[in-house]
């Protein structure tokens, strides 16, 4: 319908119009909306044996569980140190672009999932990923329906040994009832593969301990003060020092 303008003189004489009154409930309202979800689920680590087991043999854990080619993403070099899939940091998500772009669009999908989580740690931590079920999109990306998963490592400062724990994530713009059940599941075969490997010691906890053994030195990123001198990671902040 014709809205109504009324006019008015000003004091040069000229006409304006002026702004009409709508109600809101007569407007009609065109409403758009997308939620977008992620998840992740991590099992509790388990101690590897350094000499017959290292992160270069955790794809070969996945051959059994893999819907997908294995792809081995090492901890980021320290110029990538600060880098974060936040769109809200436009420095931090440059920098995580610049790291992960030549990496194949499901695991860089994989990335942005356990990232965002805060289920991995990039500074320290390996990852070894692959499609664990479902399906992928002509571009390579995976479903919301989709499951990812593998396994994160990480040298354990006080002992030197190996810590390898099972992770899964999926998300996207839609849900399912049973993800969560199928998740839980495809955590317990990959922890019941760790622990079938060649190396395995036992189930360790999932925190990361603190070094405490030898000489203690300041770390110069976070001044955290129970440094091991022999730590080639702070166990507070996970910066990556310099020897």
């Amino acid at each position: 319908m014709q809205l109504p303008f009324g006019r008015r003189e000003t004091k040069k004489g000229t006409d304006r119009p002026v702004m009409p009154v709508v109600a809101p409930d007569s407007v009609v309202a065109h409403d758009y909306a997308m939620r977008t979800q992620y998840h992740a689920k991590s099992g509790d680590g388990v101690r590897m044996s350094k000499q017959p087991f290292g992160p270069h043999q955790m794809p070969d854990v996945l051959n059994s569980l893999q819907a997908s080619h294995v792809d081995l993403v090492e901890p980021l070099p320290s110029e990538y140190q600060q880098a974060a899939p936040r769109i809200t940091s436009p420095t931090e998500a440059m920098q995580w672009i610049n790291a992960r772009y030549t990496l194949k669009p499901l695991t860089r999908h994989a990335l942005y999932v356990f990232e965002s989580v805060d289920a991995i740690d990039p500074a320290y931590e390996t990852l070894a990923v692959c499609l664990l079920q479902g399906e992928t999109e002509p571009t390579g990306l995976p479903r919301y329906d989709a499951i990812l998963g593998g396994l994160i490592s990480y040298w354990d400062e006080s002992s030197g040994d190996l810590i390898v724990r099972p992770v899964v994530g999926w998300g996207g713009a839609g849900t399912r009832a049973d993800i969560d059940r199928n998740a839980q599941r495809l955590l317990a075969r990959l922890l019941a593969a760790i622990l079938a490997a060649q190396g395995a010691v036992g189930l360790h906890s999932a925190e990361r301990p603190v070094a405490v053994a030898g000489d203690k030195r300041d770390c110069p990123h976070c001044a955290f003060a129970a440094v091991d001198k022999r730590a080639a990671y702070c166990p507070k902040c996970g910066m990556r020092l310099t020897r």
